[in-house]
């Protein structure tokens, strides 16, 4: 939590703009920026002050002003000493430009509230600042979780940090891969900081871009489709992108499965590497359209099939409990819980498959015996 202002500390005009019972007009030229006589760092904690009054004109007006500092302004206001609420308000208004940040996040009364939101939305350089106070993460491990998913992070500062909880023994429990995670990088030669991105950090940002690019504006896209005769083939648009992913590691291709896009999802999903789609599985990335593609796929290890047998949220869709239910490759334990939420007609349909086993066929019988009754 960020500690409230202490307004106090501010010379009397800025007080008397502040006081309860202010004149509104006079809140509102100051929300403008127009104090004269008062130093660049009162005027910022002025402004932040009135960002944190009842909504209106004159917190939107200050919320914008911040936003819009004067660079003379700015730079004397980041110069000086300001309050935690004030270093929050203009980390947040100034996030993009990476030599403000990295002034504020120096200031020893930066909150760590704002070094978590840095975390979570700086840009690489950003990113790289946060993560070289390895102290302050090992205390706050929420950090690392933060920086790890935040697809700005380098890849070597992300193994990085990940090794570097793992060396403490420290369980990352916002990563929902934290197994995957951790073991992807043991054995791996974990590099030091760099002032420049590393080959392999290029090699994540560039590939993930390419990603982008190429991404299905439909919500059920594949990145694979079937041929004449049932089989599998790579869509055209993904080659350049699986290419690429060949020449990932363990671990980088365990941060693309959670992080990428849908296409690289369902490339990395049928990994032969149990890590690397059971990542891709529990990525919070995933939407329900993915969740029904996967669950249908005979392609896919068991391991995943179980991952989203037992995620509550993919369980709420029909389609995903009937392709589950239908899947020879779904682990036994799974369809026999879910038979019972399958409507008549595909209970019958069950009876006359061919790709089930006898067990669930059996089970379908008795749950249309048991409706009947």
């Amino acid at each position: 939590m960020i500690p409230a202002l202490d307004l106090s500390l501010l010379p009397p005009l800025a007080q008397g703009v502040l006081a309860e019972g202010a004149d509104d007009k006079r809140r509102l030229v100051a929300a403008r920026g127009l104090l004269p006589g008062l130093k660049p760092a009162d005027i910022v904690t002025v402004l932040t002050a009135l960002t944190q009054g009842r909504p209106g004109e004159v917190a939107t007006t200050a919320r914008a002003t911040i936003a819009k500092l004067p660079p003379a302004l700015l730079e004397g206001a980041v110069g000086a000493e300001l309050q935690p609420a004030a270093i929050d308000a203009l980390a947040r208004a100034h996030g993009a430009r990476d030599e403000v940040l990295s002034r504020l996040l120096r200031m020893p009364a930066v909150a760590l509230d704002t070094v978590e939101w840095v975390a979570e939305h700086g840009s690489e350089p950003a990113t790289e600042l946060v993560a070289t106070n390895e102290e302050r993460a090992l205390a706050h491990p929420r950090l690392i979780e933060l920086l790890y998913l935040n697809v700005n992070t380098r890849m070597s500062t992300a193994d990085r940090l990940v090794e570097l909880a793992v060396r403490h023994g420290i369980e990352l429990k916002g990563l929902a891969a934290w197994k995957e995670i951790a073991r992807g990088v043991q054995g791996e030669l974990i590099a030091e900081p760099t002032p420049v991105p590393l080959p392999e950090d290029e090699l994540f940002r560039e590939t993930h871009a390419l990603a982008l690019q190429i991404q299905s504006d439909e919500d059920d896209a594949d990145a694979y489709v079937e041929d004449d005769e049932g089989e599998e083939r790579l869509e055209d648009r993904c080659v350049p992108i699986f290419k690429r992913l060949l020449q990932m590691n363990v671990s980088q291709k365990i941060r693309m499965a959670i992080l990428g896009t849908r296409e690289e999802r369902m490339m990395l999903i049928r990994e032969h590497n149990r890590l690397i789609a059971g990542a891709a599985a529990t990525s919070p990335k995933m939407t329900e359209p993915e969740a029904v593609l996967i669950s249908r796929n005979r392609g896919v290890d068991s391991e995943v099939l179980r991952v989203i047998g037992r995620t509550p949220e993919w369980l709420k869709s029909y389609m995903v409990k009937k392709n589950l239910v239908e899947n020879p490759k779904t682990p036994q334990t799974v369809p026999q819980t879910l038979i019972v939420h399958l409507r008549e007609a595909d209970l019958k349909n069950l009876l006359k498959s061919k790709n089930v086993s006898a067990a669930i066929a059996l089970a379908a019988k008795r749950q249309l015996e048991r409706r009947k009754q």
